[in-house]
């Protein structure tokens, strides 16, 4: 089949719209991505902005053409020698919208036939208008969108820029944390940071609300009574010995963790502006660099440092020995947010080398910089 123009606003374009363009370009020779202009609409995005995002996620498709029109699509499509128009439905009621455009289409006598296709059920709840609702209620969006619409949402919605930073224990992620606040602090950046060891502790010990006390009681079930205390909360010291020693019993607790760790990650963004820094040593390991859209610094450190640091912490050479190696190594997180980074051709990774020996202090700000304007932060 020759040509095809699938038209909509792009304000912004969702996975249900990537997945109809997706199957209308294997059908059709050529499919003609048409976003439309109204100037009675208010946009999210301006058009250059949503051309340049829908070109950015539809790059592995090879047969379509990003353009925009106004008016008429029927006239577009005349104009253009296009014969066909591509829809997606996704209920009832879009069947019913879609049959009176196509009716009102065929009243203008342009020959210009509609192709229907359905919306996979998995995909039928996504809306623009739904997912833009959900990122002005700190929710959750990346199975609606890629993760650059994400970050663009993010950015003009809430006007917030999250980089993860990540790393082995003992490897100062805190403390890049603490130079990044400084810096921005001085060069009128707002910066902060979400520390998700901190919220973890929270879970296991100091949050009283009726969801947190289950997360405790199933951590107890699966674990056993010697991790509980007397106030019914969580014997952390109990827990790491168990976890530590054994890569099940860590996946166990990370399943276990991973739902109250996300709600709390989004209470803590409420009324957060700026650069936010999402601190969290697993972000490759439990898979969660989609909350800061694949934009991570790695932060790096010697063994020599790292066991010192640890040390000050008061932790035995033993519980060192197994703390390391229950996380990746700095190799293996990196190689693993490459390849997420790749997947979605979204996200950058930023290294930092803090080890005791290294004055850091220059790339610190290098970085802070490069971040900044990459991202478009004001």
């Amino acid at each position: 089949m020759a040509t095809a123009v699938f038209a909509f606003s792009g304000d912004p374009i969702t996975y249900g719209h990537i997945d109809i363009i997706k199957r209308a370009s294997n059908t059709f020779d050529k499919v003609v991505v048409a976003i439309g202009v109204n100037p009675e609409k208010n946009y999210i995005f301006s058009l250059e902005e949503r051309m340049e995002m829908t070109k950015k996620v539809l790059f592995n498709v090879s047969n379509i053409e990003v353009t925009s029109f106004e008016g008429m699509l029927v006239d577009y499509a005349y104009e253009n020698a296009i014969p066909v128009i591509v829809k997606g439905v996704r209920d009832a009621a879009d069947i019913d919208y879609e049959k009176t455009l196509h009716q009102v289409g065929e009243s203008q006598r342009l020959n210009i036939d509609t192709y229907i296709l359905f919306a996979k059920p998995e995909l039928a709840h996504i809306r623009s208008s739904v997912v833009i609702g959900i990122q002005k209620e700190q929710g959750l969006i990346h199975e609606s969108v890629p993760l650059y619409i994400k970050q663009c949402l993010e950015a003009r919605i809430s006007d917030r820029y999250i980089v993860g930073i990540t790393g082995e224990i003992g490897a100062g992620k805190s403390y890049i944390s603490k130079k990044f606040k400084e810096l921005g602090d001085s060069k009128g950046v707002e910066v902060h940071a979400i520390d998700l060891d901190r919220i973890g502790h929270q879970i296991l010990s100091e949050l009283k609300d009726p969801g947190y006390e289950q997360v405790r009681k199933e951590i107890i079930d699966t674990f056993k009574d010697e991790v509980r205390l007397d106030d019914g909360t969580i014997d952390r010291k109990a827990l790491g010995k168990i976890v530590f020693d054994n890569p099940e019993e860590m996946a166990k607790l990370n399943k276990i963790m991973y739902t109250p760790m996300i709600v709390r990650v989004k209470k803590e963004l409420h009324g957060k502006k700026g650069l936010i820094l999402f601190d969290a040593a697993l972000i490759a390991e439990i898979e969660i660099s989609y909350l800061c859209n694949n934009n991570v610094i790695l932060v790096n450190a010697d063994k020599d440092s790292q066991k010192r640091r640890l040390l000050e912490r008061n932790l035995s050479p033993q519980q060192i020995d197994r703390r390391l190696g229950s996380q990746y190594t700095y190799s293996m997180k990196k190689e693993k947010l490459e390849e997420v980074i790749s997947y979605d051709n979204q996200g950058k990774i930023w290294t930092i080398d803090n080890s005791d020996n290294v004055d850091n202090s220059v790339e610190i700000g290098r970085i802070f910089d490069v971040i900044v304007k990459e991202l478009g932060i004001k």
